[in-house]
């Protein structure tokens, strides 16, 4: 499918859910699959329509401080899973405040990665027809599930991942090899975690092969049960 009409179909999918409250989109898969990129792209789409319009976040905002997320070494694949992110602070902060019931004020980042520092915003009220689109690893835990309203999870295989990580990290690593080794040590193994756990595409609304990034393929797609 071009990728073009890829971003089409799903913004005439998520603009056409009836929704009493903003609709809370997460963008799943592990790392590299290309969330962050799909869900600019369909911001873009959908602040295109007159009827809705997006909300950006990711699970990046909502990072644990350094000394939290290494506690277990920083090689550890289960501190990976368990302690990278604050989940308690993106559901009081961030999604309930967009579900049933919610006062529609939030926060879309509450943690600064770069400086290892919490950020401070002035929350912002978000109208009702408001499309949130969220990206991020690990977006199905068992605590975050009943937040979302939809989930489209991108699946890769694991050497794409790789090659990918190389082509983006090395800078940040210093070389290839070490970009290599972190994530053959932390991350693939982490997400592993997930992945056996939580059986993310089992439970998502819509599953994309997203290896081949111009041609990306829907593998999977039904109707959320509720909204």
């Amino acid at each position: 499918m071009e990728r073009s009409r890829l971003l089409a179909e799903i913004t005439t999918w998520l603009t056409g859910i009836a929704c009493p409250h903003p609709l809370r989109v997460g963008i799943d898969g592990i790392d590299t699959a290309g969330k962050t990129t799909l869900a600019d792209e369909l911001a873009q789409e959908i602040g295109a329509t007159t009827t809705h319009y997006p909300l950006r976040a990711s699970v990046d905002g909502f990072h644990q401080p350094r000394a939290f997320r290494y506690q277990r070494g920083p090689d550890s694949p289960e501190g990976y899973y368990a302690d990278s992110f604050d989940y308690g602070a993106l559901i009081a902060r961030l999604l309930q405040p967009l579900g049933p019931g919610g006062k529609r004020r939030v926060e879309t980042a509450v943690f600064d990665l770069q400086k290892d520092t919490p950020l401070y915003k002035t929350p912002q009220v978000v109208a009702t027809n408001a499309i949130l689109l969220c990206d991020g690893v690990f977006l199905q835990r068992p605590a975050l599930r009943p937040y979302w309203d939809i989930i489209i999870y991108l699946d890769i295989r694991f050497e794409t991942a790789l090659e990918r990580a190389v082509m983006r990290d090395k800078a940040i690593l210093g070389s290839a090899a070490a970009v290599r080794a972190r994530y053959l040590q932390r991350y693939i193994p982490g997400q592993q975690i997930y992945l056996a756990n939580c059986h993310p595409q089992q439970f998502a609304h819509m599953v994309i092969d997203h290896n081949d990034l111009s041609n990306p393929t829907i593998v999977s797609w039904r109707a959320p049960q509720k909204c």
